[in-house]
């Protein structure tokens, strides 16, 4: 028997079942409610909510298995290192036998934290198309979760975001299932370190299908069938599991086919234990077990959710005791067994083992160091990863601009903001939930009730009037940062700023204003887009789906008005996800596209647009024309989508072109290259391509040479094009390089009908490309 199985058999049920809960900074708040709430108190919440770290023994007598939210304790990044300090000795009063409590952070974009460094959401590390930034992204965001004392981040998000409607787009790594792994194994890789040791553990998140979506509805259903879950949705974590030792796994709110996913036996047993061959750690999404009770309704009692959870395979309940609390009675009544809650303290305790936080057991890898945090080293690859990232969309000649020109001007609602730039799980986004609680608390809100309980119903509440609020918050958090129009202005001091343009009201535009105004530009830069955050009148993030993603406001009817004045629009679209710009497109001289890039947000864009660096951004999303092609994505079924290998292209009787707007991996520079298929072979087991790659352009630039395959002949249908590897590559004028792709032949592997995975002998068609619609070589290889 080992140490942890001794443990378990010296833990009474009680304890055991603490080992599976969570405790919310929510849970610790002294009095909570309006009863308890003076009507004429001037309530200030912006500072944090009054916890009081004491009562944690109280709240969880026989123990704390996992501490959620923490981050939200202080606004202070040194008092919250006191404070889980604090917190982790009044947990050892109640752990038995001095297990540690996990606690738990969130890392997508960087640690959320107010004064954690911040960087380019994951769409934007996307479409860097460079694993190693999110490697390096990540390990600087460990070096701070150590230093807080956090041993699990609840990232990387590996969906499949195919649905632009979605809010949470900009949370995930794109629409292709490759470009999510590669992306995803960099970044896990980085969280565990190099050797696996740095004492933080990533995790996989939402399993699985949540973002597919109906309707593209946050926490809706999911119609998809079980081999395009195993085949297309379950690949990153496949492959997570079996590259980068993922050991922590948190479900998604979906359903599917009818069972949801937090009582869903064949997705967390069958296919995610017994096929990807996971052992770690299953968590569940916050509150998804109560949504069986609550929402879904397949589950008649708090209780009656937490006994179908834990049997269907989840682990812990997240961020509370919710459901959970009253499972002693339930296991004491024979309705699950006390087996099954073994099983799952078990996971737990080889979690907390290999993070240190079991007594008299070390670690199977011995954990390293901390590493002191460097915030200049931080700022620096934030600056890197934002440029990387920005993505030239289209253009005619007009960029780069001249650094010396005088006839430049700027407007829109992004050109002098900072908040604008930042997604959810961002230091932005975490202080205004408590400047919107602040408000509702005040009786600020027309309809809202002030209750402190409102925390979960914020996501859906309109708080007209607070977007200055939260622009100078993300000022003050991020005073360094430069807004676009000072990043123009200190390269080109004459380029004029006329603010016109909004994102919350779309008013009619002054044509004789706006001609006054821009009468001596030939050349209007206009900066539009979309806020994307928690609360507030952001138009996408969580539980944010847009029924029209198009530009909000009247944006668009101030680019299309510059356009007819005869200015050379160019447009700098800032957002998380593609947006519906046809119309933008054909008024621009050219679309230059800010991926949610963080703070660096403004000295990027003005680098690209004077050509002090090239644009390296390639799409990690298709940019549809028209809302009814959604969703629309490169990777369709052969016979279904926009694209046909062998017969005419077909659409929609209404729609002229059923082609993307942009398509997936597209992405232009100041110069042009070429790329040429040299030899292709299959051996050992392996897709083996020798390509050349050159720049025939007049300027040194960087392109991303990316490998396609179709299975030409299956007993299943199979994609038109799947993404198998590519390879970022920068040259200088004239110059050529040689580069290889070794692609696995597993990599082509799908569900036969007979249920298991394999790959059925015959040809398999190579696309040797710049993007997915811009193939430059073709080859024919025979898969044995």
């Amino acid at each position: 028997m080992t140490t942890i199985e001794r443990i378990l058999d010296r833990l009474t049920l009680d304890q055991k079942i603490a080992q599976l809960q969570g405790l919310t900074p929510y849970e610790l708040i002294p009095q909570a409610g309006a009863a308890e709430i003076p009507e004429d108190a001037d309530i200030d919440l912006s500072a944090g909510i009054p916890y009081d770290l004491a009562l944690v023994p109280e709240r969880r007598p026989h123990g704390v298995g996992h501490f959620s939210l923490i981050w939200t304790v202080d606004a202070d990044l040194d008092r919250l290192r006191g404070h889980v300090d604090t917190l982790q000795r009044h947990a050892a009063e109640v752990n038995p036998f001095g297990i540690g409590t996990l606690i738990h952070g969130e890392a997508v974009n960087g640690l959320v934290h107010d004064q954690a460094d911040q960087f380019a959401t994951p769409w934007g590390q996307a479409a860097t198309w460079d694993p190693s930034l999110s490697s390096r992204l990540a390990e600087h965001a460990v070096r701070q979760a150590r230093a807080l004392d956090i041993s699990a981040v609840f990232s990387p998000v590996l969906d499949v975001a195919r649905d632009i409607r979605w809010g949470r787009v900009h949370e995930t790594y794109g629409e292709d299932p490759e470009l999510i792994t590669r992306m995803g194994l960099g970044f896990i890789r980085g969280i565990h370190g190099p050797g696996g040791d740095s004492g933080v553990f990533a995790t996989g998140k939402h399993f699985l299908g949540y973002g597919s979506s109906i309707g593209a509805l946050n926490q809706a259903g999911t119609q998809l069938g079980r081999r395009e879950l195993r085949d297309v949705y379950a690949e990153p974590f496949r492959r997570a599991i079996a590259e980068a030792g993922l050991q922590l796994v948190m479900n998604s709110y979906n359903e599917i086919d009818g069972v949801p996913a937090a009582a869903n036996s064949w997705l967390l047993r069958d296919l995610l234990r017994d096929e990807l061959g996971f052992g770690g750690l299953v968590v569940s999404d916050y509150d998804s077990i109560a949504m069986l009770w609550k929402t879904q309704r397949v589950a008649a009692t708090p209780a009656d959710a937490a006994v179908q959870a834990l049997t269907a395979g989840i682990d812990v309940e997240l961020p509370g005791n919710a459901t959970t609390e009253t499972l002693r009675d339930r296991v004491e009544a024979g309705d699950i067994s006390e087996r099954v809650i073994d099983e799952a303290v078990l996971r737990v305790l080889r979690l907390k083992a290999d993070l240190g936080l079991v007594p008299d057991m070390q670690p199977r890898t011995p954990i390293a160091a901390p590493i002191a945090v460097d915030h200049d080293e931080a700022a620096a690859l934030s600056r890197e990863v934002a440029a990387s990232a920005i993505t030239l969309l289209a253009n005619d000649g007009t960029l780069p601009l001249d650094a010396r020109a005088t006839n430049i001007a700027v407007t829109g609602p992004a050109a002098d903001a900072i908040r604008i730039h930042f997604g959810s799980y961002s230091s932005v986004a975490n202080q205004e939930m408590p400047l919107a609680m602040g408000q509702i608390m005040a009786g600020a809100v027309p309809g809202v009730e002030p209750s402190l309980e409102v925390f979960t119903d914020i996501f859906q509440v309109r708080l007209p009037g607070i977007d200055p609020l939260f622009e100078a918050s993300a000022r003050a958090l991020h005073s360094d940062a430069e807004p676009l129009v000072k990043a123009l202005q200190r390269i080109n001091p004459s380029v004029e700023h006329h603010p016109f343009g909004s994102i919350e009201e779309n008013a009619a535009l002054d044509e004789t204003e706006i001609a006054s105004a821009f009468a001596n530009a030939d050349t209007v830069i206009v900066a539009v887009g979309e806020r994307t955050g928690w609360v507030g009148t952001h138009t996408a993030g969580e539980g944010r789906t847009a029924a029209d993603p198009s530009l909000p406001g009247n944006q668009g009817a101030l680019i299309e008005l510059l356009a007819r004045l005869g200015k050379r629009v160019i447009t700098v679209l800032v957002s998380g996800r593609p947006l519906l710009i046809e119309p933008e497109h054909e008024a621009s001289a050219a679309v230059l596209l800010g991926p949610l890039l963080g703070p660096a947000a403004g000295p990027a864009l003005a680098d690209a647009l004077f050509g002090i660096r090239e644009p390296e951004g390639r799409l990690p999303s298709t940019f549809p024309r028209h809302l009814g092609q959604l969703p629309l994505y490169h990777g369709h079924p052969i016979g279904s989508g926009y694209d046909h290998p062998t017969l005419h292209r077909f659409g929609y009787t209404d729609l002229p072109d059923s082609t993307p707007l942009y398509a997936f991996g597209h992405g232009l520079g100041y110069t042009t290259f070429d790329t040429d298929l040299v030899e292709a072979t299959v051996a050992d087991g392996h897709i083996v391509v020798r390509a050349s790659v050159t720049n025939t352009g007049d300027r040194a630039g960087t392109t991303v040479v990316q490998l396609y395959g179709r299975d030409e002949l299956a007993t299943v249908v199979r994609p038109v094009r799947q993404l198998l590897d590519f390879h970022k590559v920068t040259l200088g004028s004239a110059e050529s390089a040689d580069i290889e792709f070794r692609v696995p032949l597993t990599r082509l592997e799908y569900t036969l009908p007979d249920g298991t995975r394999g790959l059925e002998p015959g040809e398999v068609t190579l696309m040797l490309a710049l993007a997915s619609d811009d193939v430059r070589a073709t080859a024919r290889v025979e898969a044995p």
